[in-house]
């Protein structure tokens, strides 16, 4: 049984990726800074500790593994972050760390997921993201990047966004960037996608887009998330509405902190369509259409823990 690291288990997208690495058979080491308050909560995994500004955590951690997958990132925590705003270099150092531990450890693969990137004026956060792909891909160890736009599902701090934005407004104005698209994705796309890379039969590092199936407007995921929730709210194009002040407007009206919604409007601003080769055609598969990505976030949503029982179903089916 292959032994596969998992950086970022207590995010998001690792609380849900590490149902289906063990339903396909991978003994999964849960890495985070804290591993002893994630015992605590999740007992029954194999927790250990894990910070990329301190090196010699990932000698240990990678320590008889097969692979590893890198989910690290630090969108919106700048304003907390005990280190300051300079997020970018604290990725780098964090990713160069790992790529050269992970080859002392003779690793097998990195799968790393990344952002989409516009073909021009992205946001220092998807600089930084696409950053952290290169100097992994540059290491010893074969990397396959995997870039995805937004990622639907109960609990993914864009998501929240936008459910918030669509349940709570009965009108809404709406700013210039919200004319531009993207490839929203739902989260058990996202995870299928990272336990199949993880399975490829490559030996180089390369990149493979994850898009969603449908080519949307942000405007159009706002109207069909409100639809979904049996509502119709009035929206009023203001093309001034800067990106700085749609940040403030967001952070009012929704849960989702000031920092937060800075990096998802900047990350925004221009059309995020991918340019490069899809894993789903590599796979003959099919992403999840958007509209069923929203049924099940929100339903997921009701549940008194996540992911739900019904997601952990999902995620642990062949």
């Amino acid at each position: 049984m292959a032994t596969i690291l998992l950086t970022g288990a207590t995010g998001f997208v690792g609380r849900h990726l590490v149902v289906a690495l063990r339903a396909a058979g991978y003994q999964v080491r849960c890495a985070t800074r804290d591993a002893a308050s994630a015992r605590v909560r999740a007992p029954e995994l194999e927790w250990v500790t894990v910070d990329l500004l301190r090196p010699a955590t990932l000698a240990p951690a990678l320590a008889g593994c097969d692979a590893a997958v890198f989910l690290v990132h630090a969108m919106g925590s700048r304003k907390s972050d005990e280190h300051g705003d300079d997020y970018p270099e604290r990725e780098r150092a964090g990713a160069e760390a790992f790529a050269e531990a992970a080859a002392h450890a003779g690793l097998r693969r990195i799968v790393y997921l990344g952002g989409v990137m516009p073909a021009r004026g992205a946001s220092r956060h998807l600089r930084s993201r696409e950053r952290t792909g290169e100097i992994l891909r540059a290491g010893a160890v074969p990397t396959i990047e995997l870039r995805a736009a937004m990622v639907i599902g109960a609990g993914s701090a864009s998501w929240i966004m936008v459910r918030d934005l669509a349940r709570r407004l009965p009108a809404m104005v709406l700013p210039r960037w919200l004319r531009n698209t993207s490839f929203p994705i739902a989260i058990e796309d996202v995870v299928f996608g990272i336990v199949s890379a993880l399975a490829l039969p490559e030996t180089r590092s390369r990149i493979y887009e994850l898009p969603g199936r449908e080519r949307l407007t942000h405007r159009e995921i706002l109207v069909r998330t409100a639809k979904a929730l049996g509502l119709r709210p009035v929206m009023i194009s203001i093309p001034i509405l800067s990106p700085r002040l749609s940040s403030y407007w967001i952070a009012l009206v929704t849960r989702t902190s000031l920092a937060m919604a800075q990096e998802l409007v900047e990350g925004v601003r221009h059309d995020l369509e991918p340019t490069g080769e899809s894993l789903w055609d590599t796979l003959g598969r099919q992403a999840m259409s958007f509209d069923e990505a929203i049924r099940r976030a929100l339903a997921d949503e009701a549940a008194p823990e996540l992911p739900s029982a019904a997601m952990r179903a999902r995620l642990a089916s062949p």
